[in-house]
């Protein structure tokens, strides 16, 4: 290996470990995800499955493993 490359190379080596160990001694301090990712995640899972359940109750719909012939269209009504 050529030394300028080599020099090069353990001084990006050296840069990165310098930026571990700084990165490792700072203390966390918490951002959004960390305070409120929790909650978000589960609120749009509640939300989600709440659309999704009104949305398949109001299908009025006979539930089995094949629709055929199960499926009947209501009246229109005038």
């Amino acid at each position: 290996m050529f030394p300028v490359a080599r020099a090069a190379q353990s001084l990006v080596a050296r840069g990165i470990q310098h930026t571990a160990v700084r990165h490792a001694h700072r203390r966390h301090e918490p951002n959004f995800h960390d305070k409120y990712g929790t909650m978000i995640l589960l609120g749009g899972a509640t939300m989600f499955s709440a659309v999704w359940g009104y949305v398949f109750t109001g299908l009025n719909m006979e539930w089995g493993l094949s629709p055929v012939g199960r499926i009947t269209p209501r009246e229109w009504r005038e």
